[in-house]
């Protein structure tokens, strides 16, 4: 690590990875695939250990309050990006970012009370294969398909109503 910098009360300037894993509470892979996706950065020195700046426990901190939260590493990353590089993010920066994804928030929080509710009746007959189950098989979709079983098919739901 390099030394310290002026004002930093001893503190390096520079942390290790085992140091940022200690510091977080992330494990070293997570940081690995943090940075492999562009969520965070950092460089090697010449004798090839990895290095990082201080601003990249803010930055983890955010990261990991996005991801509790749901919102997508894509989108985080975005999010990331639109901050400057190398300074740590500041009550400013989260106040965007929070902003950013409020609307989606709100509409992920909206689709899961809908879900939560109508899981009471589903609960309630507890078939999950009526025709207008709004859960299982919402607007019919599985109809149009003809006679069969196909909620059986080992086919993955890919999200069209169709199993």
């Amino acid at each position: 690590m390099r030394g310290p910098s002026p004002g930093s009360k001893g503190l390096p300037r520079e942390l290790s990875v085992g140091a940022v894993a200690a510091r977080s509470g992330v494990a070293v892979s997570t940081l690995h695939f943090y940075e492999a996706e562009g969520l965070i950065a950092g460089h090697r020195t010449a004798s090839n250990h990895r290095r990082y700046g201080r601003d990249v426990l803010r930055r983890i901190a955010v990261i990991r309050v996005a991801q509790r939260a749901g919102i997508p590493l894509k989108e985080i990353a975005a999010a990331l990006g639109s901050l400057p590089a190398s300074r740590t993010p500041n009550a400013q920066d989260w106040a965007r970012l929070a902003a950013r994804w409020k609307d989606d928030l709100d509409d992920r929080i909206a689709r899961l009370a809908r879900l939560r509710d109508q899981m009471a009746t589903c609960i309630g007959c507890g078939c999950l294969s009526i025709r207008d189950c709004p859960l299982r098989n919402p607007f019919d979709a599985l109809g149009a398909g003809g006679a069969g079983a196909r909620i059986l098919d080992p086919q993955p739901d890919d999200g069209s109503g169709r199993a």
